[in-house]
């Protein structure tokens, strides 16, 4: 039977070093926490697991304060209410939430937004529909700005932002390739109607890629870094656009990489091509773009024009390690913990 006067969480326990460790977490059990006047008593159905959460973890200036040492991981969520003192919501009701790490949560009515699950799946306003989806969306169209006949490139093709990025770059008329590591993901892209899928760990990466862009780049949408970016770089069309998402490849480094400095390059480069390289957070694009996306990502993907997967980890403890395996690609699709029944289903 389930304990309903215990809240379990994981705290951030330590700042990793490197790549996290599980010694950087710690699961405690406290009592359960009550709302005041105006807030909601939250049950978490799905976790978010996101790469930007990794620095969060980091105390280094960033575009959003750090969860500090002792604190419960943040992230996204998707509840249930088991007890409202605010009118606007009733207990069952399903909302989007940011408790973070935990079992239950305490947030204000004016923190949450009320789901429709006969609108979608509830997990998707974590994942397709909710901030992956926008990130895409509004990367690619307002940064990116593919035209019809372009060649948009992905990194990370197979996460649930990349995955998007695709597919919307195809419904708007561009060509799309998508770059993701292993056969089976490469498989997955196919599938889902890019143009050409490369796998970044193929010992021919670079010259798969030269052979796939022969009229070159005009977007590249950057997930990742690393040595998918240095085969990018050289096949970058005058006037490419290059939203930068993401550099999940150097989320765990401690120092500046060994070799000779690249900057040089890179300058002469944005410099000779004239290109765009923009580095954005989804945020900023709210108050601008966030109905339009709702609109028209909800009929994509009812018209099955946007398809979307899901990896789904069983079990609030087991979150660490999903993150670990998030941070080195082992998760396919949108990660997402699940932490109790969910009761659309």
């Amino acid at each position: 039977m389930t304990d309903t006067t215990q809240n379990t969480r994981i705290l951030l326990a330590s700042r990793p070093h490197g790549e996290p460790t599980a010694e950087n977490f710690r699961l405690e059990t406290v009592p359960m926490p009550e709302p005041a006047e105006g807030e909601v008593l939250l049950r978490t159905i799905y976790l978010s697991l996101d790469p930007y959460m990794r620095g969060r973890m980091s105390d280094a200036k960033s575009y959003a304060a750090p969860v500090e040492v002792g604190a419960v991981m943040q992230g996204g969520t998707v509840a249930q209410v088991v007890q409202s003192r605010d009118p606007s919501l009733a207990e069952g009701d399903i909302v989007l939430s940011h408790l973070g790490w935990q079992a239950y949560g305490v947030q204000t009515a004016r923190q949450v937004r009320k789901l429709d699950p006969q609108r979608a799946p509830i997990s998707t306003a974590v994942g397709v529909l909710g901030m992956p989806g926008f990130t895409a969306y509004a990367g690619l169209l307002e940064i990116g700005r593919p035209q019809p006949g372009e060649t948009v490139v992905v990194a990370a093709a197979a996460g649930p932002v990349g995955s998007a990025v695709g597919q919307i770059a195809r419904i708007k008329g561009a060509r799309a390739v998508g770059i993701a590591g292993g056969p089976e993901k490469v498989a997955w892209l196919e599938e889902l109607g890019f143009d050409v899928a490369l796998d970044h760990r193929s010992p021919t990466f670079k010259d798969d890629l030269k052979a796939a862009v022969p009229d070159g780049i005009d977007v590249y949408f950057e997930n990742v870094g690393g040595h998918v970016w240095d085969a990018v770089l050289p096949r970058l069309n005058t006037y490419a656009r290059v939203p930068v998402c993401g550099l999940v490849a150097h989320y765990n480094e401690t120092e500046a990489p060994a070799g000779p400095d690249r900057m040089p390059r890179l300058m002469q480069a944005i410099l000779t091509k004239s290109l765009t390289i923009r580095g954005f957070i989804q945020t900023e694009f709210v108050k601008t773009h966030y109905k339009e996306f709702q609109k028209d990502a909800a009929g994509w993907l009812a018209d099955g024009s946007l398809r979307h997967r899901e990896d789904v980890v069983e079990g609030l403890e087991n979150a660490p390690e999903a993150f670990f395996g998030l941070l080195t690609g082992k998760n396919f699709g949108k990660l997402l913990v699940q932490v109790s029944d969910d009761p659309t289903r």
